[in-house]
């Protein structure tokens, strides 16, 4: 019997298993059958902390959400329509997610005596059997049983074969939603071309699957979500980390300058590494340092040579960095670290998301030591976010910081691809000889920027002193004269506040120029905020959205916005740290909305907030 395809405008799908059963792959493949068929789509990977934690249990959870639409959409969705969940530990984290009346399907197999006993749950309790779940759409399979019999012609090992029970589920959310196969079939054939034995369990399980909801008379509708319509262009769909790394390699092309990144591996940065080593072909050269002092230290090095220094890292690791960093402040030279922030501290939360170390971005240095701050609000955004923050690092001669989170770094999105015409030129001025004025080269003379000039080393007549003690002025000689460093370090900051000339204006995201309340927000925040504002304006409200990407220094009109607002409204996934510079820079009264959880704050938790604002 045929089953009729009904057309709705949106779905959230939460795939969850252990963090062995390839739920961050489903989820991906799905992601990227949404992206060739046109959907604006928005997901949210969640890892387990433990590299292997113990198997069935909840710490062990590995989840994977995506929100596909016909429309325009910012977030991962606050609730499910659909929870796949392989397992009794993956329902029980989850179930709270689902909206009531939504899609359950379980592997039958996850849920016997010992997977109930490694979830905690009650003797005897089974929640896929003793009714807890009425009011869901359940759908109990045994896709276990299923995918062993779909391989059972294969010379493969038992285990071997179960590992491809995400492939029977992806075909048959394929059906369920009336996807095609083939780009599937295509990553398959890519990824197992070596291994064929393993290239074939894996398709045949999925045709399995699909076939499965051919055969089943269990859904009373198949569902589709039509292409979204989005600016015309060429799309993928892009997680943060990627978007940030062809960032980097487009502002090294257009800057002329050869990228050096010095990293040391941690969650959730290391893809960064990983990505920028696939491409030697645009110069890029990457080491992967013995520790976070050694990647920092020849990041510098690298620049003080003429090269586009990175390092890359998350909190615990830019703490480490921090005297190196000083370091990059003394010399003034262009340096870039790129912080995808983690919840902490300490180890803290290793694969959760935070916006966490703001203030460390600001103040974590010894001593008076200024550094912009730059700040990424979505995976796609992270492309522009790391352009920029090396146009400011290379034009303006100054280590910057750029902000990333676990969120952005992990979730995706589509992109649009820029064309290299469109992005602007990065222009880089090396020093090659001695100015009609100067008798011996002088380091420390600046421009109207206050920027002092970048001499590679080994030029002719350029040979200067470096190092981390105080600078005389202009000439760079030590110097431990009180006024000169006074002088110095009141230079240092006029340089970084002077980058405020030469960054756009604070625009509105949407909403009246004047109004009741602001919602100003800053990194990852930016979906939920957009989202709620926009579904408060609908309703009439004089509510308003600003997000920023220049966290330091601030856009010279910032000031004035927040005071056209009777309120203002300060999200984010911390316990107020934004909020904490804004009235002290601005004496505005702004009130926090925090959520320090390890997930993003959700739109209705935002419409909530925004709501009881506006009655008091």
């Amino acid at each position: 019997m045929s089953v009729p395809i009904q057309i709705v405008d949106d779905v959230v799908i939460k795939f969850a298993g252990d963090s062995g059963d390839g739920m961050q792959l489903t989820g991906s493949q799905f992601t990227n059958s949404s992206a060739l068929i046109g959907n604006d789509l928005s997901t949210f990977p969640d890892f387990p902390a433990e590299i292997r934690a113990p198997q069935g249990t909840v710490p062990g959870v590995s989840g994977y959400q995506l929100h596909f639409s016909s429309k325009k959409i910012f977030t991962p969705g606050d609730n499910c329509d659909v929870l796949v969940a392989m397992n009794a530990a993956a329902l029980k984290v989850n179930l709270k997610t689902l909206k009531p009346g939504g899609i359950i399907i379980v592997d039958i197999n996850g849920f016997d005596s010992k997977n109930l006993r490694l979830a905690n749950y009650t003797d005897g309790v089974n929640p896929i059997e003793d009714g807890s779940l009425v009011g869901y759409d359940l759908h109990k399979m045994d896709i276990t049983k299923l995918t062993r019999e779909a391989l059972k012609d294969i010379q493969l090992g038992t285990k071997e074969k179960d590992r491809a029970k995400n492939m029977f589920v992806l075909g048959f959310l394929y059906w369920l939603y009336n996807r095609e196969l083939t780009s599937t079939f295509s990553f398959l054939h890519d990824k197992f071309s070596k291994r064929p034995e393993i290239l074939e369990s894996n398709i045949k399980a999925l045709q399995a699957g699909y076939n499965y909801g051919d055969t089943v008379e269990a859904f009373a509708a198949r569902y589709k979500v039509e292409r979204a319509k989005l600016p015309k262009g060429i799309y993928r769909s892009i997680t943060g980390n990627i978007a940030l790394t062809y960032g980097l390699i487009a502002a090294s092309e257009k800057s002329a300058l050869p990228l050096f990144l010095g990293s040391y591996p941690i969650t959730p940065a290391s893809d960064i590494l990983h990505e920028l080593a696939r491409h030697k072909n645009f110069g890029v050269r990457t080491f992967q340092a013995e520790d976070e002092i050694a990647a920092i230290t020849s990041a510098i090095g690298a620049a003080y040579g003429g090269s586009l220094g990175i390092t890359t890292t998350s909190g615990p690791g830019m703490a480490l960095k921090t005297e190196a960093m000083g370091l990059a402040v003394m010399l003034e030279i262009p340096l870039l670290i790129i912080d995808i922030q983690r919840g902490g501290p300490s180890t803290g939360l290793p694969t959760k998301t935070e916006q966490s170390d703001l203030l460390q971005a600001y103040y974590g240095r010894n001593g008076e030591c200024p550094m912009p701050v730059i700040s990424a609000s979505t995976p796609s955004d992270c492309f522009d976010a790391a352009y920029e923050a090396v146009r400011i690092a290379v034009q303006h001669m100054t280590p910057v910081i750029l902000l990333s989170d676990g969120y952005i770094a992990n979730g995706a999105e589509p992109w649009r691809y820029p064309k290299s015409a469109d992005l602007p030129t990065i222009t880089v001025t090396f020093k090659k000889e001695l100015g009609t004025d100067e008798k011996t080269y002088l380091p420390y003379l600046r421009d109207e920027k206050l920027v002092r000039p970048w001499a590679v080393p080994g030029t002719p007549g350029l040979e200067h002193r470096i190092g981390g003690l105080e600078k005389e002025d202009i000439t760079g000689n030590i110097s431990y004269d009180a006024e000169n460093h006074q002088h110095m370090v009141k230079t240092r900051e006029a340089k970084v506040e002077k980058i405020a000339d030469y960054i756009p204006l604070q625009t509105l995201d949407s909403g009246p120029e004047t109004g009741d309340v602001l919602v100003l927000g800053w990194g990852s925040t930016y979906g939920s905020i957009k989202s709620a504002v926009m579904e408060l304006q609908a309703q009439g409200k004089q509510v308003a959205h600003a997000h920023l990407r220049h966290m330091r220094p601030f856009p010279r009109n910032l000031g004035e916005i927040l005071h056209n607002y009777k309120k203002v409204l300060i999200p984010e996934i911390n316990n107020g740290q934004l909020i904490k510079i804004i009235r002290d820079k601005y004496l505005i009264d702004a009130v926090g909305y925090n959520k320090i959880k390890g997930t993003p704050i959700t739109r209705t938790e935002l419409v909530s907030a925004i709501s009881e604002l506006l009655v008091k």
